[in-house]
């Protein structure tokens, strides 16, 4: 069974493998991270655990039984009870509810240990899965928004209605 992990210092090889297995998947989705992204990936993954330990940020690592990353789901801009949610699952992984589970997970994590009341996200229209996986998971859709220049939904759920 994959376990949802807080980030950490030990995951780096594993998420940059992930980032690199899925690179042109996930620009099929979202825009490319870029070539600096993967050779600048040490001190990147340094920064996000200095923002994480200061608590702007919450980051998680979906590991399977090898150790592999299935996915991230990651909660940034923490602030006033709220956070963005964002996430992306490796090509293998889709369409066995994995996405939906890990933003399950995160959303208990949010409200049970971060204290947070309301978590928004937001995915291009262009990509359908992840709107169903918001949906499903109980994110409602609250406006149009640009997202790299595509359009795409904004959606809020509101944590204190349960997870």
């Amino acid at each position: 069974m994959p376990e949802l992990q807080r980030l950490d210092l030990h995951h780096a090889p594993a998420l940059l493998r992930f980032e690199r297995e899925n690179r042109a998947y996930f620009a099929r989705f979202v825009p490319d991270r870029g070539d600096d992204y993967f050779t600048g990936f040490t001190a990147r993954h340094a920064e996000l655990l200095a923002e994480q330990a200061a608590g702007e940020c919450h980051f998680h690592v979906l590991i399977d039984d090898d150790g592999a990353v299935l996915g991230r789901f990651n909660l940034v801009d923490v602030a006033d009870g709220g956070a963005e949610l964002g996430y992306r699952v490796a090509e293998r992984a889709t369409g066995r509810g994995v996405a939906q589970e890990g933003v399950r997970r995160v959303c208990e994590l949010a409200r049970d240990e971060y204290g947070l009341c309301q978590l928004v996200a937001s995915a291009a229209l262009a990509n359908p899965a992840s709107l169903a996986v918001l949906r499903r998971s109980g994110f409602v859709p609250v406006g149009e928004v640009l997202l790299a220049g595509q359009p795409g939904l904004r959606h809020v759920r509101d944590l204190t209605l349960g997870v």
